[in-house]
């Protein structure tokens, strides 16, 4: 059977007079949006006119949520009681939800950003914390796992709709955690080398470490980073490459 696979890409990471990546560009080609909800990056003007492209584009809209965390990009390690983190969740995806029905939208997913999704992916309380709070301010929502982690196994504990990630422009440990950033060749900025790589992970069915290591999962969802130089040519360069390997795209159905 044909693999199918979505295309998604954070976005929406622009804040006031401060623009982010190229996410007009981005919206024709990828096929889900993770929309920043203002936390670590965005505003409600940006979340706006993100959401109204995508829209246009009929590109899924996902909610983003992250650390209060401007100056870091949420990319720092915070440590919350859990009821505060619920919290933060609940009032990002509500955020989120309300610019989407006002641009004629609908979320359809979850996706953890930066650390926090980072410290979820090896602690499943901590995910769970996150999944639960997101599911009770809208219950239909699919969550986007990276695949393999704890995320995964706290997303199953739950029994939700999920959906499996794997990255595009990051490489892997052989635990399925993706490099630290402070590590060299953690971020590929090679569009010819992450598309490569996707075709084989996807046609493969495993996630592939630095290390050559083998890791089998289900594959639903390919995240393709928007805040970097190359993200519009790995974009297109993964989807070319998906699509030549015949591997059907399209957004994640419930």
């Amino acid at each position: 059977m044909t693999p199918t696979v979505d295309l998604n890409s954070d976005m929406g990471e622009g804040f006031g007079r401060w623009s982010l990546g190229d996410d007009a560009a981005l919206l024709k080609i990828v096929t889900s949006a993770n929309v920043a909800c203002g936390f670590h990056a965005g505003d409600p003007d940006v979340m706006e006119a993100t959401m109204r492209e995508a829209v246009a584009n009929g590109v899924a809209i996902g909610a983003h949520p992250g650390f209060p965390d401007l100056a870091g990009f949420g990319r720092r390690e915070m440590r919350l009681p859990g009821a505060t983190l619920a919290n933060l969740i609940r009032y990002q995806v509500g955020a989120a939800s309300a610019m989407a029905a006002s641009v004629g939208g609908r979320l359809n997913h979850l996706k953890l950003h930066g650390a926090l999704a980072n410290m979820a992916a090896e602690d499943a309380a901590m995910a769970r914390i996150c999944y639960e709070a997101a599911l009770g301010v809208q219950d239909d929502l699919i969550v986007m796992v990276l695949a393999a982690t704890e995320q995964e196994r706290a997303a199953r504990e739950i029994g939700c709709a999920l959906a499996r990630e794997i990255f595009a422009d990051r490489a892997y440990e052989d635990d399925a955690t993706l490099v630290s950033r402070s590590k060299p060749g953690a971020v590929i900025h090679d569009p010819a080398r992450a598309a490569a790589r996707m075709v084989e992970m996807v046609t493969a069915g495993a996630i592939i470490a630095e290390s050559g290591r083998r890791i089998a999962t289900s594959i639903d969802t390919i995240c393709l980073h928007g805040d970097t130089p190359e993200a519009v040519a790995i974009a297109r360069a993964v989807r070319e490459a998906l699509e030549t390997a015949g591997i059907t795209l399209a957004p994640l159905a419930r």
